[in-house]
């Protein structure tokens, strides 16, 4: 089955969809995340994280007999140990983007650094082919550099904590919330968001996760808007196959129903086509899963 297209219309400010438009996308890939927290065995070999070697190919399945495209944000170092897992996230219509060199805290660079990062990335996913277009920031914030590095590097759209798609000097601004990524269920420093989630701040069940997040497609669908679900490979363990399928299977009847469920670049390019429509409906969320 090919991944569903299709087409934005706009109803009202920072609505970009005919009921909403809704992004499926993946954070993180393999133990780039790891050596750059020092979680990673000092020596360990690397190119054989199972994430990149069997949750992720595994996923792409259940992704194709729905016929849903989703957004990866992968670190780029990962164009250099798993280099032919990127080129089939592509082959399958999938978007590959980009989630920082090694998952530096992007607000903690300086706006040279941020830049220097960038290229680097762009030119590692360059020589697999693939050309970068979008990034969202690892941590959520977008630091000293702010939109400056992203024009700068040709981007096309970010992807920040937030709320309310928008568009700011020719870049398209595609925004999280916390309650909508699946780390916010079991984080300390996101307490908050399983307050507004559960009224406590105590960790979040899948199943209940789950089931918060088909209120809120429920919720898209009436009101309009745009909002990116933010699942980790390294977490589908603990959504567990049952979890994962309903998700995947609400949000193939989203599309089904109405709602417009693309890759990030799709919603990017329709929010750039009409900016006068987005302009300044962004809110940055200052909160970070780093606390």
């Amino acid at each position: 089955m090919s991944p569903h297209r299709q087409t934005f219309r706009p109803v009202g400010r920072g609505g970009p969809g005919g009921g909403g438009g809704l992004s499926v996308t993946f954070d993180n890939l393999g133990e780039a995340a790891e050596l750059e927290l020092g979680a990673s065995p000092a020596g360990a070999e690397l190119g054989g994280h199972v994430s990149a070697t069997e949750i992720v190919p595994a996923l792409l399945d259940r992704l194709g007999e729905r016929g849903l495209a989703a957004t990866f944000f992968v670190e780029g170092l990962n164009a250099e140990l798993y280099p032919d897992l990127l080129r089939e996230i592509d082959a399958r219509g999938h978007e590959v983007a980009y989630h920082a060199w090694r998952h530096e805290q992007w607000a903690d660079l300086p706006a040279a650094a941020q830049a220097a990062n960038l290229a680097r990335g762009a030119a590692a996913f360059e020589r697999l082919g693939l050309r970068l277009t979008g990034l969202r920031p690892p941590g959520g914030q977008l630091g000293a550099g702010g939109l400056g590095v992203l024009r700068e590097a040709g981007l096309r759209y970010c992807s920040p904590a937030g709320a309310g798609a928008g568009e700011d000097g020719g870049i398209a601004l595609l925004p999280f919330r916390w309650e909508h990524v699946d780390a916010s269920c079991v984080l300390p420093p996101l307490a908050p968001a399983r307050e507004r989630m559960r009224g406590s701040p105590d960790p979040v069940e899948p199943a209940a996760f789950v089931a918060w997040l088909g209120g809120e497609i429920d919720r898209l669908a009436g009101e309009g808007g745009f909002m990116s679900i933010v699942l980790h490979p390294f977490m589908l363990g603990w959504l567990g196959p049952a979890c994962l399928d309903r998700l995947l299977d609400r949000v193939a009847a989203a599309a089904g129903e109405g709602l417009a469920v693309a890759r990030c670049a799709e919603v990017a390019e329709r929010v750039l086509a009409e900016p006068e429509r987005f302009r300044g409906a962004t809110a940055l969320d200052t909160a970070s899963w780093a606390g």
